[in-house]
């Protein structure tokens, strides 16, 4: 068994206004060193191991993990700990 963990942004370019109010709410808070706040997304999947298996991890995210158009992902791929 693997454990793959999905790191999905929004990609540089596109406005994140979660993360514009997170960065002001900090400054507000006192946090003036914050100058930016990128918010994103992520996942852990539990998988069955396979010889093709970052490629159906790839295919899995440009179908429905992560939208294509405006983020990027990244996943790491590792051995699940045993329960």
């Amino acid at each position: 068994m693997k454990k793959v963990t999905v790191y999905i942004t929004l990609k540089q370019g596109v406005l994140d206004p979660q993360g514009k109010a997170i960065q002001e709410s900090l400054n507000s808070l006192g946090y003036k060193e914050v100058e930016e706040a990128r918010v994103g997304k992520f996942i852990e999947l539990q998988v069955e191991e396979g010889p093709d298996l970052t490629e159906r991890v790839t295919v899995m995210c440009d179908k429905l993990l992560a939208n294509p158009v405006i983020e990027e992902y990244r996943f790491d791929v590792e051995e699940a700990e045993a329960l």
